[in-house]
């Protein structure tokens, strides 16, 4: 890896929102995750939360390689566990949903911990997304359709949520809020891919990396990388 890519992925990963992210209910159609995680990829988003349709969609081998490759995904059983989860790390949830309760989604304070579920392309977020979210939220439309794409909504809201983020300061750290184990797992694989196949085929853990992204093996480690 060289020292530019190395110091680009440092960047990165400093800026990266580890208290902002997305739960994707039953959202079926490859494009649109490929969309929405490419989305994520851009307004400093570090994991995206997924229940999924179907077991294929697990995989997401039919969506874009590219920021696929940035953004964890985690995957849950049911809309119940997931926002479970997220709750339990102190997250407010929102769901769009045109409701009597809710409000234009700007009034959102998203410099707070935040969830927002995204529904399925067919029927949206279900009743009992709606159920266990903590707010309504609504993107105001002036023209004839009622309902934006699910990957074009969940642009406009990230991007409101990066503009509140930007202006306090959020995206502008000294140390990223990943943990550091986390970060050496991304600098390896995003830095020394084919070795990190290896690495994980043979069940050996990522060496350390140093200042220049280089890595710092034993002798031990780089036998057991070349043994057959």
């Amino acid at each position: 890896m060289n020292l530019e890519r190395y110091q680009k992925i440092q960047q990165v990963l400093k800026a990266r929102q580890t208290d902002l992210t997305l739960c994707l209910e039953e959202v079926h159609k490859p494009n649109n995750v490929s969309a929405i995680i490419r989305s994520a990829d851009a307004t400093g988003l570090h994991k995206v939360h997924a229940v999924w349709p179907t077991e294929q969609m697990k995989t997401l081998k039919n969506t874009s390689a590219g920021a696929r490759n940035w953004i964890e995904v985690d995957t849950h059983d049911s809309i119940a566990d997931a926002v479970g989860e997220l709750k339990a790390q102190g997250m407010q949830v929102l769901v769009t949903n045109l409701s009597e309760t809710a409000v234009d989604f700007r009034q959102i304070d998203y410099t707070k911990p935040t969830a927002i579920i995204l529904g399925s392309e067919k029927i949206g977020v279900s009743e009992q997304a709606k159920a266990l979210a903590d707010q309504d939220i609504i993107i105001p439309m002036v023209g004839m359709v009622q309902s934006l794409n699910v990957s074009v909504a969940c642009a406009v809201i990230l991007y409101e949520a990066q503009r509140q983020r930007e202006a306090a300061g959020m995206y502008q750290r000294e140390t990223s809020s990943i943990d550091a184990q986390t970060i050496n797992r991304i600098l390896f694989e995003r830095g020394h891919p084919v070795l990190a196949k290896v690495a994980k085929r043979k069940g050996l853990a990522y060496p350390a990396l140093d200042d220049t992204g280089q890595i710092v093996a034993d002798e031990q480690w780089w036998a057991e990388m070349q043994r057959k």
